[in-house]
């Protein structure tokens, strides 16, 4: 169960803290009422390393591969000044 912790109490908890990111998943920390981290466990992390793709690979497998694409920019002047 993801489980909210308020910074101090996950200072005072942090044994805890990591029991439950082991146990349970991903814990969420916050400060002054805002999310600012989360605190997952060792295997989480490398679970979400191995489901990464690098860039070059997402480029390669785009459905818009071999699609032409018009790069010339535009030459024309710009719009005139506008008086406020």
């Amino acid at each position: 169960m993801r489980r909210v912790w308020q910074l101090q109490e996950a200072k005072n908890k942090f044994s805890e803290v990591v029991d439950e990111a082991i146990e349970h998943g991903p814990q969420v920390i916050t400060k002054r009422g805002v999310e600012v981290v989360i605190v997952l466990s060792y295997a989480e992390y490398r679970r979400l390393l191995a489901g990464q793709k690098k860039l070059s690979a997402l480029f390669r497998e785009s459905p818009l591969v071999g699609i032409e694409l018009d790069l010339n920019r535009d030459r024309s002047d710009p719009r005139p000044d506008i008086d406020l």
